[in-house]
This record gives C-alpha cells, structure tokens and sequence, in this order.
C-alpha cells in the first residue's frame, strides 16, 4: 500500500485487517527544478534531497541512518543509496529507506523519518 505525506501529516502503522507489519518502506522521488529566466527551457536546476531515519528510545536518539551511515548498528534500517540529483521526473523513489520492524531492538520506540535539502530549496 502507498501512502503520500506531507509536510506534518501523520499515519498509523496499523493493518485494518489487525495483522502486524514486518516492513516498512520509506520512499523519496523527486525531480529538477525548472529554472527561471530567458535560458530556463534549456536546463533544469539540479535539486539534492536525503532521506534519513532516526531512531529513539524516548526522547533520547539511539541511532541514525542516512547517506553516510546507510545501515543502523542492529540491521534493522537500510538506506538504498544517496542520489544527489533526482529522478528527473520519470517516477519512481530515487532514495528508499526500509525498516525490518522484526528486527528493530525493544527498547527503540519511534523512528522518525526527515527529509532535509543539502542543496537548500
């Protein structure tokens, strides 16, 4: 099932059918920008998003993955890779995050997932 957010919407991780999830997917895809001005149908401003995934245990961060620590310490969260320039809209996620809930340590309580801007759109 695909979900899309935005910015500060929440979603229950709850199966209506009252199984339990094992997976979890978080996918980012997005496109260049278009640019302004008289040469903007030429190129597109290129645009770097990253994904990443903290892990608490209360209010205190245990872990994080993101493009330079791409698996957490247990396993249990894998980062697919940092794109730097998107999809160019053809579709699709240009940088996934997936968290094997089996695996995920006890004492870990939320996962918190960012997106952050490292070229700063």
């Amino acid at each position: 099932m695909t979900i899309n957010l935005t910015k500060g919407q929440q979603v229950s991780l709850t199966k209506s059918g009252g199984g339990e999830l094992d997976v979890v997917r978080m996918g980012l895809g997005w496109k260049s920008a278009p640019r302004k001005g008289f040469l903007a149908r030429l190129t597109a401003r290129e645009i770097d998003l990253d994904a990443s995934a903290v892990l608490f245990a209360g209010r205190a961060p245990q872990d994080v993955v993101f493009f330079q620590h791409l698996t957490s310490d247990d396993g249990s969260v894998q980062h697919t890779g940092d794109n730097r320039v998107g999809g160019a809209g053809q579709g699709g996620d240009d940088e996934s995050i997936v968290v094997d809930l089996r695996r995920v340590p006890a004492h870990v309580d939320q996962i918190v997932f960012t997106v952050n801007s490292f070229t700063g759109q």
